[in-house]
């Protein structure tokens, strides 16, 4: 029988904690404060009239914007109906550039959601007018930007709403439908009207930024992984960075036949694509968990190395639909690529910072485009590269994320964490362990949980970056799903969610068909005795390749590491750590038991912590271990090549 995680935006969750600012130098540096990478305007029309000093003002008529909608053309047949697909994109822009002559820049929101589920947190659809003309954008873009100088375009991945054929659920033939667009907005493809006359999109410059929430951004991180000239700039929100690391976790799936039930949701509802999404399900590798070509297709991690585009990358530290991993490894890829780079982590679940920090996130907005597509010396990139939440509503300002490169090795002992141990615990895999079972009482013994304890912390500690615990076990199986959490412990005021209000603000021009009005939100906390710093999931037979599993010798030991979720915040002085070890975990993924029992060699595993200076407490009165940020923390290469 199939099952589906649900993948809702989530208003309330119990969530993380505090932060402090560390200094630094951003990796790569700052990039110079001219921009080069854009056309000269023609000398006979000067300063544009939405430019004032270094930034675009609304000078331009939103009311009386130019609003067409096109489809551009592809090189695929994805419904096999003999006819390449088309792409539906709709476009406002400013009249007054049109009747001028000036080229201007596009901001591009790529989305399978318009027609199925709409956009934003107040579910937003596009709507036409009888002539089948865009008449109301989703979300606010277009009311603020467009006055400013901007045309907003909005596309319809290949399969759904107007678009033709069938979506491929993150795979190269929806990356393709939207490179064909940034490729007619450059002059390299062809469109035409909804009449069918052919159209140019000679009202452009041809410079492009995307920007989107969750799967929105997931398309924006996968076209600028083609490195496609015109691509500027990408905001990924709440972005997935590799569909294998959304839909399991080392080899353990959160769900089953998730791929195929997705393109159901967003895409057409005809035979042929029916069988597409039947063969999304026959190569998903869900029996297996298996990292494989399927998931190589959409693994923007691996093509890191062609981004061009510069990437304002926003994540919420409580996303468990996408969850902080994608950030964090996407983050590092970029960097390692010297990728022009700005972040900000806010406290929340699966949310746009329109919402939970909307005027700074508009004027940062503005700045980022500004610079990136308009061509103008704000010094936004000067500033500080990481902003991030560090309890509700307070934000500091980071020179670079993560605080640290290296991680910290923590010693376990038997109830113990931080001090060196001897001999083994078992631990025997118990499905019916819920959470909330797993992280209460942690000075109890309960059964199929092991815990591991610090002392009070005699100062506070930053964990900034990607947690993991590495544990050196011998099964009875020859597989086993392995759960680690990572919990601080001490009753504390931690946010909690978000909830919306009856209050609305308004962000641009408005007509009578679409105002730029929404409602804001509230950010809630409650009063808990314990927050999670991170979940972590592998199937043991995975840990040391995803592409190609080698299954336990049962009685033999074996070394598993099991990444955490990137993390960003301070454990206050006086707080307890703790390190909870279970097997399956039916919460959370799909019910994959095997009924194991492990026993685990306490001197030869550790927690690695990625910290920032302080120390770590032994829980005796020895002295406290001090953190040595020089030693890394190892792990292997996952995805090795296919042979």
């Amino acid at each position: 029988m199939t099952t589906v995680r649900a993948r809702a935006l989530t208003l309330a969750s119990s969530a993380a904690l505090s932060l402090v600012a560390v200094t630094g130098t951003a990796a790569g540096g700052p990039v110079p404060e001219s921009p080069d990478f854009l056309p000269a305007p023609p000398a006979d029309l000067g300063v544009p009239p939405h430019v004032t000093g270094t930034q675009t003002t609304p000078v331009y008529d939103y009311g009386n914007a130019i609003r067409e909608s096109v489809f551009v053309n592809t090189k695929m047949d994805t419904d096999s109906d003999g006819t390449n697909d088309v792409v539906a994109v709709d476009i406002v822009r400013p009249r007054e550039t049109d009747q001028d002559g000036r080229k201007i820049p596009v901001i591009m929101d790529a989305s399978p959601y318009y027609s199925c589920c709409g956009r934003g947190n107040e579910g937003e659809k596009k709507a036409y007018d009888e002539n089948g003309v865009i008449t109301k954008m989703p979300l606010y873009y277009d009311n603020y930007f467009v006055p400013r100088g901007y045309a907003v375009v909005g596309v319809d991945i290949v399969g759904t709403s107007r678009s033709t054929g069938c979506g491929d659920v993150g795979g190269k033939n929806e990356i393709a439908s939207v490179t064909a667009v940034i490729d007619w907005l450059n002059g390299r493809n062809t469109a035409q009207t909804l009449t069918g006359a052919p159209v140019k999109a000679d009202w452009t410059n041809g410079a492009v930024g995307m920007i989107g929430k969750s799967y929105d951004g997931t398309v924006a991180n996968g076209v600028a992984a083609t490195g496609i000239d015109g691509l500027k700039t990408i905001v990924p929100i709440s972005a997935i960075s590799s569909w294998y690391d959304y839909t399991r976790s080392g080899g353990v799936p959160y769900s089953e036949d998730y791929m195929p039930w997705l393109g159901n949701y967003v895409g057409h509802d005809s035979p042929a694509c029916e069988s597409v999404r039947a063969d999304l399900g026959d190569n998903d590798a869900d029996e297996t968990g298996d990292y494989t070509s399927f998931w190589a297709e959409r693994d923007h991690l691996k093509d890191a190395s062609k981004v061009k585009a510069s990437v304002f990358l926003v994540h919420g530290l409580s996303d468990y639909n996408v969850q902080p991993n994608h950030f964090g490894q996407w983050w590092t890829a970029l960097a390692k690529n010297k990728v022009p780079r700005k972040l900000w982590l806010g406290l929340e679940e699966h949310v746009d910072p329109f919402e939970f920090r909307r005027e700074a996130w508009v004027n940062e907005l503005h700045k980022w485009f500004d610079y990136w597509l308009q061509g103008l010396p704000n010094g936004v990139m000067r500033e500080p590269m990481a902003t991030v939440e560090t309890e509700p509503d307070v934000w500091r300002n980071y020179a670079n994320w993560p605080a640290v490169k290296k991680s910290l090795p923590v010693p376990m002992a038997v109830g113990k964490l931080g001090t060196p141990g001897k001999g083994t615990v078992e631990v025997t895999d118990e499905p019916s362990l819920g959470e909330d079972d797993i992280v209460a009482d942690p000075s109890e013994v309960i059964a199929g949980r092991q815990m591991f304890l610090s002392a009070p912390l005699p100062r506070d500690i930053r964990v900034s970056g990607t947690p993991s615990v590495s544990l050196r076990i011998k099964s009875d199986k020859t597989t086993t799903p392995v759960t680690a959490r990572l919990i601080e412990y001490g009753e504390a005021k931690r946010y909690s969610g978000i909830r919306r209000t009856g209050t609305s603000s308004c962000w641009g021009g408005s007509t009578s068909y679409d105002d730029p009005c929404y409602f804001e939100v509230e950010k809630l906390t409650a009063t808990t005795d314990h927050g999670i710093v991170g979940r972590g999931w592998i199937d043991a037979a995975h840990s040391s390749s995803l592409t190609k599993p080698t299954p336990l010798t049962p009685g033999k030991w074996t070394t598993v590491t099991v990444p955490l979720r990137a993390q960003d915040l301070v454990i206050p002085k006086g707080r307890v750590l703790g390190l909870a070890v279970t097997l399956s975990d039916n919460e959370w993924t799909t019910p994959n038991n095997t009924g194991a029992s492990i026993e685990i060699d306490v001197a030869k595993s550790r927690l690695d912590l990625p910290l920032t200076v302080g120390t770590v407490p032994a829980p005796t009165k020895i002295e406290p271990i001090n953190v040595d940020i020089t030693t890394p923390t190892e792990r292997p290469n996952l995805r090795a090549p296919f042979n």
